[in-house]
């Protein structure tokens, strides 16, 4: 399956400044900013970020740039057997997914929580990570219009803020976290953000979620790479002294990228909050633990 015979994004969406659509006449405009492509695709729609300095793009801009650049590349995964559904909500949430970005990200973080990818009743559907819809739209505040993906599977339909299926695990971080700021989101975006290391869901004819770790030889390779190097960015523009990887296949993956790039950054991990996962029952008490444990709790309770 070609992940470029899916659904494009609309970069007509993304924002200002950071998306330009080329055409024919532009060429002959000499006031126009020259133009540099942030990758070789042949796609009909590319993606370009004007040369200005840095400094005038707000961190959450550049984010969202570095995550479009990400989808662009994933597109072009040729995933074999078992995988047979991609879905990727950077593209078809992106809506709600940069609402989520330029509202709680617009400064430097002390703390990443990072997880592992979207899962079928959270991120795939509101674009949020671990993105249970009641916490996306009532304590979050988002909303937005929300597409869907080329391809669905019948038992893993994406109806957005329809949906009447509760993500587990994201409602059970976010509700950690809305207990310890008292309900005040702003308190965990002060010093904190959520990103997810990889942004596509991937499943099986029938519907089974295939995670990362689970593929082979060059797509894994390729799919790593990708990502590390996104990654990377975040990690450098968010100036983030702690990252905390929510399950292990996060915490070895930012081992991983901070070892090969010597950022001076610590890697700290509490338990993934599925309830699929062995020993995981009281999962809200044993990740306060852990947040007590790594001197963490400073960051949200006042």
């Amino acid at each position: 399956m070609e992940i470029s015979k899916r659904a494009r994004m609309e970069y007509d969406e993304l924002p200002l400044d950071l998306s330009i659509k080329k055409s024919p006449s532009d060429e002959n405009k000499k006031e126009e900013p020259e133009l540099s492509h942030t990758n070789a695709l042949n796609d009909s729609h590319i993606f370009a970020v004007p040369r200005v300095p840095p400094q005038t793009i707000s961190i959450s801009d550049r984010i969202l740039a570095s995550e479009c650049a990400l989808s662009q590349k994933l597109r072009h995964i040729n995933f074999n057997f078992p995988v047979e559904y991609v879905y990727n909500p950077i593209e078809y949430a992106f809506q709600v997914h940069a609402m989520y970005v330029t509202k709680y990200c617009r400064s430097t973080k002390k703390v990443l929580f990072l997880g592992m990818n979207p899962g079928p009743w959270g991120m795939s559907q509101t674009g949020v990570p671990f993105g249970e819809v009641n916490i996306v739209r009532d304590w979050l505040k988002l909303s937005g219009n929300i597409g869907k993906p080329y391809r669905e599977q019948a038992d893993r339909l994406i109806t957005g803020f329809n949906c009447t299926r509760s993500e587990i695990s994201g409602r059970r971080f976010w509700n950690l976290f809305r207990e310890l700021c008292s309900e005040d989101p702003e308190k965990f975006f002060r010093h904190a953000f959520l990103h997810n290391y990889c942004p596509i869901a991937l499943m099986d004819a029938g519907g089974r979620n295939i995670t990362p770790a689970e593929l082979k030889g060059p797509e894994q390779y390729t799919l790593y790479a990708a990502c590390d190097e996104t990654l990377i960015t975040v990690l450098k523009l968010l100036k983030v002294d702690i990252v905390v990887g929510v399950g292990r296949f996060a915490e070895k993956r930012a081992q991983t990228v901070i070892k090969t790039t010597g950022l001076p950054i610590k890697v700290l991990c509490i338990p993934h909050p599925s309830p699929r996962s062995v020993g995981n029952e009281n999962w809200n008490e044993k990740a306060k633990l852990k947040l007590r444990e790594y001197n963490l709790m400073q960051y949200f309770l006042y």
